[in-house]
C-alpha cells in the first residue's frame, strides 16, 4: 500500500489555514448537533408513543362499554381521548415548533459555519482522530474505504 494511497479523503483533511482551535470548535459545535439530533428522535418517539396510547382509548373506552361502565367510557373518551398534550397542542405541532425555532436554524447555523470555517469539510476533528488512533498499514486500520474491483 502506497503512502498516498493510506491518507484520508480530501474532504475529512483540514484546508490550508484552518487553526486547531477552529477544528475543535467546528468539533464541539458538531457534537451538539449531533445530541440534538438524538433529541429530536426522542421528540419523535414522544409523539409516536402519545399518537399510538391516544389511539389505544379506542379499544380501552369501547371495553369499558362492554364490561358496564359506560360512565367510564364516556369519561375517557370526554377526558383523555384527543386531548392537548400541552395547552393547544398536539404531539405534532410540538415536534413542528421545535423544527422551526431550533433544529433547522441550528443546522442552518452549523452547515454554514463548516462552510465558511473549513470549506465545507465535516468531521475534522473526527478525521483527524482517526488518523492520530489508528495503525497506518493494518488492514483493519485504512484511511478510506476499499475501492471495489470494476
Amino acid at each position: 500500500m502506497n503512502d498516498r494511497s493510506d491518507r484520508p479523503a480530501r474532504q475529512h483533511r483540514r484546508p490550508d489555514g484552518v487553526s486547531d482551535k477552529t477544528v475543535e470548535a467546528l468539533g464541539a459545535l458538531s457534537k451538539a448537533m449531533e445530541t440534538t439530533e438524538r433529541a429530536r428522535g426522542r421528540l419523535y418517539d414522544f409523539h409516536q408513543l402519545t399518537g399510538a396510547a391516544d389511539l389505544e382509548l379506542d379499544r380501552a373506552v369501547e371495553l369499558l362499554h362492554e364490561a358496564g361502565h359506560p360512565q367510564w367510557a364516556q369519561k375517557v373518551r370526554t377526558e383523555i381521548l384527543g386531548r392537548n398534550v400541552i395547552p393547544g397542542h398536539w404531539t405534532f405541532q410540538i415536534v413542528e415548533a421545535y423544527d422551526a425555532t431550533y433544529y433547522r436554524p441550528f443546522q442552518d447555523v452549523e452547515t454554514a459555519a463548516v462552510r465558511e470555517l473549513a470549506q465545507g469539510r465535516d468531521h475534522l476533528f473526527e478525521a483527524e482522530m482517526k488518523e492520530i488512533r489508528r495503525t497506518t498499514g493494518h488492514p483493519d486500520h485504512t484511511a478510506t474505504p476499499a475501492v471495489p474491483d470494476t
